[in-house]
């Protein structure tokens, strides 16, 4: 059975823009998309929405995030990254599975409610006895419905060698790629349209040894899949590449063979010239967390630079303890905002925002071709946002979507079926979601 969009506004961000038109999805895909109303033969059975009053746009697309912070929210409310992590890595060290079920699902539902319909996760804390932690999160991406891309972390690098974070959190080299390998295996799915599909992720240049980087590296590529990981996120870090490895952090990665258009990073606030260049070059995508990286007052990431070079980029919230209750489409104005206010009003546009939301995020997971724009053949992730009343003195809806606070969400379709309606959730109990969340902060806290 076909649905049938009518009576809305639609960007579809591969280029086409309709004041009013029309979204035909049949299956989990789309099957015409066009200004006016749809022409549907007659007699032909289709579920109808009238989207009047709203925009629609392709589903935003989260490129890097941590769920499990979801139970670790409001701490070391003003530290640098390094002190940040020294302060929460010993609590993170008392998960479980069922702490992470619980963050995770209530993180994933708020996801949801911001207009989310594919996110990644980044995992990398795996204490020793806690149950299957990558499970926990997956069945929870299963439960809200989202595309979900879990990148199994890793870290085998602590304080006794060199490292941040203690001891206690950090893994056996061989295990952590042992257990990398058995999740893709058991997990990764390429097919078009997958809702579930596994990276390789060692968590950052000062929590891994050279050896997990490269053999990670070289497993991601024998399994084809893709690789992800935190880079030049502070000073501090530039630092410490320096020190430790005698250069800077991309010189560090190019190195160890991580540029490539298989590979996207997170942060990269602190770039050089040179390094925007090489990362164009590889095509290295690059997830730009706006909120998170002036909640820990680790600067402005050179964004626009970054595009006029050709680099993807794309949003991502990062986790919810240093970017507590972040909105993913509060992003885009933040993204937006902080290019202008160091490069000038033309730094970044309200499009290029939504952009940086949808095509630029789905680049850096390699789907490009299956989301991140409205047009015959991709999948039906749609996003409609309410841009009538107070709103409606914008001509523009774009400008009304990313200039100003979210509109509110009427609906959320991933792969044509309906995860949000009229700002509720409706493949789960936001209630049952959020009382998961605390009780998991409750127990992360007074565990052991």
């Amino acid at each position: 059975m076909k649905t049938v969009i009518e009576n809305c506004a639609i960007v579809t961000v591969s280029g086409e823009e309709y004041a009013s038109g029309h979204i035909v999805i049949e299956g989990d895909r789309i099957l015409s998309v066009g200004r006016a109303n749809a022409l549907m033969p007659p007699g032909e059975r289709f579920d109808y929405i009238d989207a009047s009053g709203c925009l629609a746009t392709p589903g935003l697309v989260n490129t890097h995030h941590h769920l499990y912070q979801w139970a670790t929210q409001g701490m070391a409310k003003d530290g640098t990254l390094f002190e940040w992590l020294t302060e929460l890595y010993p609590i993170w060290a008392r998960m479980d599975a069922e702490v992470v079920r619980g963050a995770a699902g209530a993180g994933l539902g708020w996801l949801a409610l911001s207009g989310c319909t594919t996110t990644t996760d980044h995992h990398y804390v795996f204490p020793s006895g806690r149950g299957d932690l990558l499970a926990a999160e997956i069945e929870a991406a299963h439960e809200v419905g989202l595309r979900f891309h879990p990148c199994r972390g890793s870290m085998d690098r602590g304080r006794s060698h060199g490292g941040l974070p203690p001891d206690e959190v950090v893994e056996e080299t061989e295990a952590a790629l042992i257990a990398t390998e058995e999740a893709i295996d058991t997990y990764h799915d390429a097919s078009f349209g997958s809702m579930l599909r596994v990276a390789v992720a060692p968590c950052s240049p000062f929590s891994v040894t050279e050896t997990l980087m490269t053999e990670a590296a070289a497993l991601a590529r024998r399994k084809g899949v893709r690789l992800h990981t935190h880079l030049a996120e502070t000073l501090d870090e530039e630092q410490h590449c320096v020190e430790q490895f005698g250069c800077t952090p991309v010189d560090y990665m190019e190195k160890l063979g991580w540029l490539g258009e298989d590979v996207w990073f997170a942060h990269c606030v602190h770039l050089h010239d040179q390094d925007i260049a090489r990362l164009a070059t590889h095509g290295t995508g690059v997830a730009h967390c706006p909120s998170s990286n002036a909640r820990l007052g680790a600067g402005i990431a050179r964004i626009s630079a970054l595009l006029a070079a050709g680099a993807p980029v794309g949003l991502g919230v990062d986790g919810p303890a240093s970017s507590e209750m972040t909105p993913l489409a509060g992003e885009m104005r933040q993204a937006m905002l902080f290019q202008r206010a160091v490069g000038g009003p033309t730094a970044l546009t309200a499009r290029q925002a939504l952009e940086l939301g949808t095509l630029g995020g789905a680049r850096c997971l390699g789907r490009q071709d299956e989301v991140g724009t409205l047009e015959p053949g991709k999948l039906a992730d749609i996003a409609l946002w309410r841009v009538d009343g107070m709103r409606a003195a914008i001509d523009d809806p774009v400008v009304a979507l990313v200039h100003g606070p979210t509109p509110p969400l009427q609906r959320l379709l991933v792969g044509g079926r309906t995860v949000v309606e009229d700002g509720t959730l409706r493949t789960a109990s936001q209630e049952a979601l959020g009382a998961a969340g605390a009780a998991a902060h409750r127990a992360i806290m007074e565990g052991s």
